[in-house]
């Protein structure tokens, strides 16, 4: 009881200390949620395109139906891959004249002895979506004499993966900074409030008062900031995801446990930057 009292009491003689406190730690979490938000809705994007990654393997028009077998089972078999569909020649054409409408006029001129070839599309595991096991695949299929060709446009699978890798780098170089100045400005804060309270500190410390005593109201004084940060950062961030939504284009709003995740780290950072900051400022009193 002690602790929260003085904690309390710290937030009204020095409003604008832990108001600039809090702010930077909102900041720093508001920068870090605006990254959430659009990493999450990126991977989203991500996502449904990656289900559309799959290795088409082009047959020879001479293949045998044993080998056609063959190649079903074996493909299916492999731990990266979820299913094997065989896709005849009239139903390529079939697909080609209702998917490309551009290229109706060409389709429809075609005869049946002119027709697509014949495929297998091999579906992957949403876990094995990388272009070093689509690769594999591929390969495999390329081992068999009657495949003619296997694609799964390499260049765009690479580019997904980057962009991927790009947006995790990212949140994580540029929340680290926005975190670091907020760890600053916290730490100067809490500097001015303990050498403001030096006497009654040196006081304490004659009639006995050990250092964990003394440090507790500092430690939720950092914890309450962080919280104020952290809920200023949810709201701060929700109205950048309305307005968004509202004038530019539809975006996901973050999964709830994202926020709570959110709010915790910045009362975690408020208390981890107090404790440091007393650690070190507490030996020059």
């Amino acid at each position: 009881m002690y602790a929260m009292r003085e904690a309390a009491a710290a937030f009204r003689r020095a409003p604008l200390l832990t108001g600039l406190s809090a702010a930077m730690v909102g900041l720093a979490l508001y920068v870090v949620g605006l990254f959430g938000l659009a990493a999450y809705n990126l991977e989203l994007a991500l996502t449904a395109i990656e289900e559309r990654v799959e290795v088409v393997v082009y047959l020879r028009d001479d293949a045998r139906q044993s080998e056609l077998d063959l190649v079903l089972t074996q493909l299916a078999e492999m731990p990266e891959v979820r299913t094997v569909r065989f896709v005849s020649k009239r139903e390529a054409l079939e697909r080609a004249r209702t998917e490309l409408h551009e290229f109706g006029e060409i389709f429809a001129g075609l005869e049946e002895g002119y027709s697509l070839p014949q495929s297998l599309e091999v579906e992957l595991h949403a876990e094995a979506r990388s272009p070093e096991t689509v690769l594999a695949v591929s390969d495999a299929a390329m081992a068999y004499p009657f495949v003619e060709d296997a694609r799964y446009g390499r260049e765009w699978v690479d580019k997904l993966f980057m962009l991927r890798r790009i947006g995790a780098a990212t949140t994580l170089v540029l929340g680290s900074a926005f975190a670091l100045v907020a760890a600053l400005i916290i730490a100067t804060a809490l500097r001015i409030a303990v050498f403001a309270r030096r006497e009654e500190i040196h006081v304490m410390r004659l009639v006995g008062a050990k250092n964990s005593f003394i440090r507790r109201p500092f430690l939720l004084e950092g914890a309450m900031a962080g919280l104020l940060g952290g809920l200023a950062a949810w709201a701060a961030t929700y109205a950048t995801y309305e307005g968004v939504y509202e004038l530019l284009f539809e975006v996901a709003w973050i999964p709830p446990s994202w926020v709570t995740l959110g709010i915790l780290t910045g009362v975690l950072f408020g208390t981890v930057a107090s404790a440091l900051a007393l650690r070190r400022h507490l030996r020059e009193i």
